[in-house]
């Protein structure tokens, strides 16, 4: 199958035959969307009497990623097979106090690793793109890290350059000799493309998906809305893939073949102990992501991700519900595996500790792009 092909099969933007540019449900309040996704977490805690035995579905990680896990802890799992997909990174943690060597650090931190700009700058412990930022030179990192918090960690990645982005979730048991992809999420990033005319705010207006999102975008990019992007001309409005900051999410888990499960089976038999994790990445064509090649992976998501397909416009409430309870409930059968083998969940104290640590942490962490 072409990659023109697989395009039209997933639904890209702007060939989607899709009734609405978003599903009614996507932009709901979380209260309102994740209460009975609360009320089966609720039941299942019952069942198996413990609230956090999710946090064992991936026992070396902290919490299970459920909250306040460590991103370059994760991707340091890694062996020599699984870090060959992976893009490069390091971490290091910012000064004590303001107006310390913190550009001496991140200088001596990219030469070790072998990176060069452009990076992507990232905190250590966040979610949802949340302090994400693209710096192309040392005053752009020297501005970021000035904002960014005392004594934390962050991590600063290679920039991958495929256009292609994909959320990937693989599910394995721990008896289970290989795991499977549960679901696949393919993200559009909202983009126009200029006729020389038109500003970019007219651009927005006259795009179904973006126009309907076009609060979210609006809001975020600023004075580049009044900008005219010469004929031809592809201008992507913000570099976080996040269906709440105006990414078309669509769901692709037709596109899993034998080889692309091979693939990332190999690279999670070599991630250990992770059994239950979303992989977020980004590749060059989606025929090459099905052949399973020519991607790179940019972090492993742990027990507090979920199916980002549930944000397709085209998704049921029903089938999103779905999703979700099949997913959560696979967490706590993995826990319970784990949990037979004589280990402890995360206490319920220790937990909220961290969650409470994350949302401090998330409030003060610069503006994402």
């Amino acid at each position: 199958m072409s990659d023109a092909s697989l395009a039209r099969a997933m639904g890209a933007p702007g060939r989607s035959k899709g009734k609405t540019p978003v599903s009614f449900f996507e932009f709901w309040p979380g209260w309102l969307f994740y209460a009975p996704v609360v009320a089966f977490w609720a039941l299942k805690s019952l069942r198996y009497g413990s609230v956090t035995l999710p946090s064992l579905a991936n026992p070396r990680i902290e919490a299970g990623g459920i909250c306040g896990e460590s991103k370059n802890a994760i991707l340091a799992l890694a062996g020599p097979v699984a870090r060959q997909w992976v893009a490069d990174f390091v971490g290091f943690t910012t000064s004590g106090h303001r107006g310390g060597n913190d550009l001496a650090l991140a200088r001596a931190a990219m030469t070790q690793a072998g990176l060069n700009f452009p990076v992507v700058a990232k905190p250590d412990m966040s979610c949802n793109g949340v302090g994400v930022r693209v710096v192309n030179n040392e005053a752009e990192l020297a501005a970021y890290l000035a904002a960014f918090p005392r004594a934390t960690a962050l991590q600063l990645q290679a920039l991958v350059t495929y256009e292609g982005e994909a959320g990937i979730f693989y599910i394995r048991h721990p008896h289970e000799a290989q795991g499977r992809i549960t679901s696949v999420t393919l993200k559009y990033a909202p983009t126009v493309t200029g006729d020389g005319k038109r500003n970019v705010r007219d651009l927005i207006a006259a795009d179904e998906r973006l126009n309907a999102v076009s609060s979210l975008l609006l809001s975020k990019i600023g004075a580049k809305a009044d900008a005219v992007p010469a004929a031809g001309e592809r201008a992507r409005l913000v570099f976080v893939g996040n269906h709440c900051r105006g990414s078309t999410f669509k769901d692709g888990l037709n596109i899993v073949s034998p080889a692309l499960t091979a693939r990332i089976d190999e690279i999670m038999r070599d991630m250990p102990d992770v059994y239950f994790s979303r992989i977020d990445l980004r590749y060059d064509t989606l025929e090459a992501l099905r052949e399973g090649r020519d991607f790179k992976i940019i972090e492993f998501n742990g027990s507090g991700s979920e199916a980002t397909n549930i944000w397709d416009p085209e998704m049921t409430l029903g089938r999103a519900y779905k999703t979700q309870f099949f997913h959560y409930g696979e967490s706590f059968r993995i826990g319970a595996a784990i949990r037979s083998r004589g280990l402890e969940p995360t206490g319920l104290l220790k937990l909220a500790a961290l969650w409470w640590h994350q949302k401090r942490l998330m409030s003060a962490y610069p503006q994402n792009d």
